[in-house]
């Protein structure tokens, strides 16, 4: 198949060159330069309206405000090619989920909200758990691409909106799990044990899992290069927030991870892991992360 692609970042990359892997022509644009050989066998375009002259094109771009910049306002549903089939994977908010469904419906294009779980290493290694959503005929038309993506397709029904706000609730957990261990090393170091002690117990008994086993490790070594920036993980946060405040609901934990990463990323970590939050629990609100781990501190 001819797939356009669009954003090659860390996960866009990943995804376009695994593609590339199983046999697809892709096209990909990003906003920003990219060298032709960090990418072998994608072939970059100069516009993104190229990229939508495809039978199928994948937006991996960082927020709402950027796919409404590059796509709806330069017209590109309108001048794309016919029975294309659009698969957003960015992580974005409910209400503008909606709104490209729509929009999609009225172009005549196919529309499946296809975020992902998984960072780029696990997107390198075609392992990511895809969360798809959509109608039932779009998201047969690209399976195939999924599939050579992804260790499991989560088909989450006709409502595109839906795989959005299930990506957003994971989000958030995670955000919740790596607060809830940086408060348990906060009172099991207190008396003198070893946050590692801690981490392999409870490991080993009430909280094993993909969450828990990656960030323990790197709250216990204090490694916090990013996989996930804070700043997008913050950004996260405010769109569930929005979610809950639709329906009417306010979410305690969601707030109180949202503030801590709130003061990480003003306090110059937003280019870090998110995990740097819970650094800053540890240490009482103020991070001791090296200038090496923390370059936004020494420019």
């Amino acid at each position: 198949m001819q797939i356009g692609f669009i954003g090659l970042g860390n996960m866009g990359s990943a995804m376009a060159l695994n593609l590339v892997k199983a046999g697809h022509d892709v096209r990909a644009w990003n906003r920003s330069k990219v060298a032709q050989e960090s990418i072998p066998g994608v072939t970059l375009v100069k516009r993104a309206a190229d990229a939508f002259q495809a039978d199928a094109v994948f937006t991996m771009l960082s927020d709402d405000p950027a796919i409404r910049e590059v796509i709806l306002d330069a017209g590109l549903l309108a001048s794309a090619q016919p029975g294309l089939t659009h698969v957003v994977t960015s992580t974005i908010s409910v209400a503008f989920a909606r709104e490209l469904e729509l929009l999609h419906e009225e172009a005549g294009l196919g529309y499946v909200s296809a975020p992902v779980l998984g960072r780029p290493n696990v997107a390198a290694s075609g392992q990511l758990n895809i969360l798809a959503a959509g109608k039932a005929d779009a998201v047969a038309a690209i399976e195939p691409l999924l599939a050579s993506l992804s260790k499991k397709i989560w088909k989450l029904g006709e409502n595109p909106a839906r795989a959005n706000t299930a990506k957003l609730a994971c989000n958030m957990m995670i955000a919740m799990a790596i607060e809830a261990m940086a408060e348990g090393v906060v009172l099991t170091e207190s008396v003198g044990l070893d946050r590692a002690d801690f981490f392999e117990l409870i490991l080993g008994t009430l909280f094993s899992g993909r969450a828990y086993e990656s960030y323990s490790a790197q709250i216990t070594e204090r490694s916090f290069k990013p996989g996930f920036k804070a700043e997008l993980a913050l950004k996260d946060m405010r769109l569930a927030t929005e979610a809950g405040n639709e329906i009417g609901r306010t979410l305690p934990m969601l707030e109180a991870v949202r503030e801590g990463l709130s003061k990480a990323v003003s306090a110059g970590f937003g280019k870090k892991d998110w995990s740097i939050m819970a650094d800053m629990t540890v240490r009482g609100g103020d991070s001791m992360a090296s200038s090496e781990s923390n370059p936004e501190k020494t420019e």
